[in-house]
């Protein structure tokens, strides 16, 4: 082999829940929790991972309500435990919490068009730069993968979190970032090398 893997992680989005079928944004733990589509979504995952073979060492999820759940769902079809990470929690959004993009237009005006101008810096009241996210994000990341040296993982957790591991992984901009689509209930795989990281494939859903 040319290249030494360090550690293989699919990352999946949780399932479906009112809030990402209304396209609100939203940064809770506790609210809300999957839905009939969601936990479809996670079946659908979970009997694919199984009958594909993956290999699958250990299973992690991120701690909000909608994480866990998708997260129990895959565990209980792959007959594996998992283990949850307190601190991989979604971009804060501080008071966009809530609402869909055509709300934040008629209570904070411009506020959208300030975003695409400068997304790297745009920060709503009480929000999370993505400079910061990225960075929570990526160490975390990258603990787990030392941790785990060899081995193949499963990472359930937001759409946000994904966004940002695959915008590192092929040094995508900042300012793209928020361009990577990634669906619930989707898969997406990133083998992790010594110096580079190779993104095998994204936003995977199922038939």
């Amino acid at each position: 082999m040319l290249f030494k893997r360090k550690c293989k992680i699919t990352f999946i989005r949780h399932g479906a829940t009112i809030n990402t079928e209304e396209n609100r944004f939203f940064d809770d733990e506790n609210y809300p929790a999957i839905n009939v589509n969601g936990k479809e979504e996670m079946e659908k995952i979970a009997i694919w991972v199984k009958n594909k073979g993956l290999k699958v060492d250990k299973i992690f999820s991120s701690s909000a309500l909608r994480c866990e759940q998708s997260a129990r769902i895959l565990s209980s079809v792959c007959k594996s435990e998992f283990e949850i990470i307190d601190n991989l929690t979604s971009r804060k959004v501080g008071v966009f919490s809530g609402l869909t993009f055509e709300e934040i237009e008629q209570k904070y005006p411009n506020k959208l068009s300030e975003f695409h101008k400068n997304p790297e810096e745009f920060c709503p009241e009480g929000g999370e730069i993505t400079l910061e996210f990225n960075k929570r994000v990526n160490d975390i990341i990258e603990s787990i993968i030392e941790q785990n040296q060899g081995k193949r993982l499963i990472v359930v957790t937001h759409g946000s979190v994904i966004q940002a591991v695959v915008a590192n992984a092929l040094s995508i901009p900042l300012k793209d970032q928020f361009k990577i689509y990634i669906p619930t209930g989707s898969a997406t795989q990133i083998s992790y090398f010594e110096d580079f990281a190779s993104l095998v494939y994204s936003a995977y859903i199922p038939i």
